[in-house]
């Protein structure tokens, strides 16, 4: 037995106000002996039954009713219990630092030891994509010496808290902000609902090239289109033309507008393409890692293309979990890594079969996952009707917003220019004649007051150029 963990099992048979702060982040697998894991067991366990420190009589009675321990095994555990006295004096601010150090080495030991078992198929429960997790798991593990908010003795720290400026990307997109109070906040994943050709995709370009041109720093993952697809929407979003005549700007045109938009973005925007279903979290993290290495670049915002057909680190694609598990599984990894790197994440999702066609969708259109909903910090469904297309507007509906009060501009529209990539703000007219707006006026089945006119997009185009070619 180590010496360092002589001394922990001595003071955890002992010392009761050490007991009270390891006993949470300690694990019966830290321990290497047999003895010293069933006597941590029996303390634990007295510990968490009666809230009070075991004493010696009553550790050896439920070490004698342990059906696990056998004659021999009791006996070195008393042996042991029965030796160890907490050493006088002991610093023990150095004793509780030492001690989380053991658990962060234990746990990392055990953590590799385990990947090489799943790396040489002995362990049949998880697969190679489950590594990054048990690794980053390991790596986490560390002892909490924060007991908690003073609600009299921290008031001056909750008033600074109440007045902070605090950090977020703001939408070029007014409503968009009102339902966020300002904007995207660090740590947060963000999903767009929608069915397939809606909008999803050219939401999260128009997005990313609002991003860069604040100065922002991006990063937009694409699993299904091309990196060159996705930077072509940026293109024509940016430089204000339309998709289909790309092609047809001279090299000198398109050096000139290329260059305007470098004199005046400050913002970094890399796009990495992943096959469909080939990559999860971990992935995503070591390309971060790398980014920064190579490129010394760190994203402020991460836009994934999309959910659905990403991977999950905790099941490979052979596995047999069902699809609300997978892709519950993949939110919550994304939030993480959202949390891990303090970004927002952008993403979306599909709309299940009934909510394609639907004119109000709800969250129980989510595809395959309920779960996802649950993970999410906003989630929002873009919705597109024919009459919709015609007047070039989309309708969002809030789903679950935990930045603000999502009964409020519970719907409300935004233009969309899809020649260009290009969504933009509608006056303020529109949002009257809006389900859940509380105008009366008499609306139709979508929602709208057939009597207001369509809306002029030549004006609010012009208001659109980030870039004036």
């Amino acid at each position: 037995m180590d010496n360092i963990e002589q001394i922990i099992i001595a003071n955890l048979c002992h010392d009761e106000e050490y007991i009270r702060k390891v006993i949470p982040f300690m694990k019966e697998e830290y321990f290497g002996e047999p003895q010293t894991r069933q006597v941590f067991n029996a303390v634990s366990g007295f510990v968490e039954k009666y809230n009070s420190v075991p004493s010696k009589s009553a550790l050896l009675i439920a070490l004698q009713d342990n059906r696990a321990v056998t004659e021999d095994l009791y006996g070195e555990c008393e042996t042991l219990i029965n030796a160890m006295q907490p050493e006088a004096g002991m610093e023990k601010a150095w004793l509780l630092d030492e001690t989380e150090k053991f658990c962060k080495d234990k746990a990392l030991y055990n953590a590799i030891m385990k990947s090489i078992q799943i790396i040489d198929g002995a362990d049949k429960k998880f697969d190679k994509g489950a590594l990054p997790n048990i690794l980053s798991e390991a790596l986490g593990v560390g002892f909490d010496n924060n007991v908690g908010h003073d609600y009299l003795g921290d008031t001056d720290s909750r008033y600074d808290f109440y007045h902070r400026v605090e950090e977020m990307i703001p939408f070029d997109l007014d409503y968009f902000n009102r339902i966020t109070d300002g904007g995207l906040r660090n740590k947060t994943l963000n999903v767009a609902l929608a069915g397939t050709g809606v909008g999803k995709s050219l939401f999260m370009c128009h997005m990313a090239a609002a991003c860069i041109a604040q100065g922002k720093n991006v990063l937009y993952i694409t699993c299904e289109m091309a990196e060159e697809r996705i930077a072509e929407r940026i293109d024509a979003n940016m430089m204000n033309v339309a998709i289909g005549d790309l092609k047809s700007l001279s090299k000198k045109m398109f050096d000139d507008r290329v260059q305007k938009i470098k004199d005046k973005v400050d913002g970094r925007l890399i796009i990495k393409e992943y096959p469909t279903a080939s990559a999860h979290a971990g992935h995503f993290k070591a390309l971060l890692d790398e980014m920064k290495l190579k490129q010394n670049m760190t994203p402020d915002i991460i836009f994934i293309d999309y959910l659905n057909i990403c991977l999950s680190s905790r099941f490979g694609g052979s596995s047999n979990a069902n699809s609300y598990t997978i892709i519950k599984s993949i939110a919550e990894e994304l939030r993480g890594l959202a949390v891990e790197m303090n970004v927002p994440i952008v993403t979306a999702t599909q709309t299940t079969r009934g909510g394609y066609n639907n004119s109000d969708v709800e969250l129980t259109d989510t595809s395959e996952s309920f779960g996802l909903p649950a993970t999410a910090d906003l989630m929002f469904a873009l919705i597109s009707t024919e009459e919709l297309e015609a007047q070039g507007h989309i309708m969002v509906k809030q789903l679950k917003n935990r930045y603000n009060n999502a009964n409020e501009n519970k719907r409300f529209m935004i233009g969309v220019d899809r020649s260009k990539m290009r969504l933009y703000d509608l006056e303020e007219s529109f949002q009257q004649n809006i389900t859940d707006s509380g105008n009366t006026a008499d609306k139709n089945d979508n929602g709208y007051n057939d009597s207001v006119p369509v809306f002029d997009r030549t004006s609010s185009s012009a208001g659109l150029d980030k870039i004036n070619f």
